[in-house]
């Protein structure tokens, strides 16, 4: 791929994708890791969203769940887990992959993220959850 066909991909990706964390955004992930299996149920209103914004956006999983150095749970990785679960939740069609790194997108959904404005904000916050 040359620079102007990764430079195309990269502007289509950040204009056309939304990112979504897994665990805590779709997937309740009431127990956090527990066993490593994926458990839980759907977050309300997630999987109607999850349709919704199918209609206008690529959709892209992230999750530490899919990274390759997690140990197998059942004989399968964590990307299968999910892939089986989304299955389960008729919503697999509506996501293009599940990945354990941060996507190019127009917007990240996650629930542990902190919106950047300027560093003293963002300094203040962090101190306000120690």
């Amino acid at each position: 791929m040359n620079i102007n066909e990764y430079n195309n991909l990269q502007e289509k990706e950040n204009n056309s994708q939304i990112a979504i964390d897994f665990d805590g955004v779709v997937h309740r992930n009431s127990k956090g890791f527990h066993d490593g299996t994926v458990y839980d149920e759907p977050i309300p209103g997630a999987i109607e969203a999850i349709k919704e914004l199918s209609k206008t956006y690529t959709l892209v999983l992230f999750t530490a769940k899919a990274k390759p150095d997690r140990p197998l749970v059942n004989g399968k990785t964590g990307k299968e887990l999910i892939w089986e679960w989304l299955d389960k939740h008729n919503i697999s069609s509506y996501i293009k992959e599940i990945t354990s790194e941060k996507p190019r997108a127009i917007a990240y959904i996650d629930d542990r993220g902190f919106r950047f404005e300027n560093w003293t904000d963002t300094l203040n916050f962090l101190n306000s959850i120690k």
